[in-house]
């Protein structure tokens, strides 16, 4: 059984940090992409960034020199680093995970940015 945990939402004041994590656990086998995806409240989820296997990022262009993607293999973990936080990027993450061609999710964490 595959698990992943997320932590590190909150709440915080527009232009503050926030720093996500997620651990895989479970019989999750080799890991490929491992991503954040984002929903806010009366929208569709949305794409914030991967991080490949091999260490190559991607991003969304609202994450793009705010947003930090990385990875540590041993550990089976990815997180976020989200910097100069703004009211619209308030919404639930979710860490996604790609291994063994399926897709995994996490249960989501919230992250609110007040004004």
């Amino acid at each position: 059984q595959v698990q992943l945990v997320e932590s590190g939402g909150g709440l915080v004041q527009a232009g503050g940090s926030l720093r996500l994590s997620c651990a895989a656990s479970g019989s999750i086998g080799s890991i490929d992409t491992m991503g954040w995806y984002r929903q806010a409240p009366g929208k569709q989820r949305e794409w914030v960034a991967t991080v490949t296997s091999g260490g190559t990022t991607n991003y969304a262009d609202s994450a793009k020199g705010r947003f930090t993607i990385s990875r540590d293999n041993t550990e089976n973990t990815v997180y976020l680093q989200m910097n100069s936080l703004k009211p619209e990027d308030t919404a639930v993450y979710y860490c996604n995970v790609f291994a063994q061609w399926r897709d995994y999710w996490g249960q989501g964490t919230q992250v609110t940015v007040s004004s």
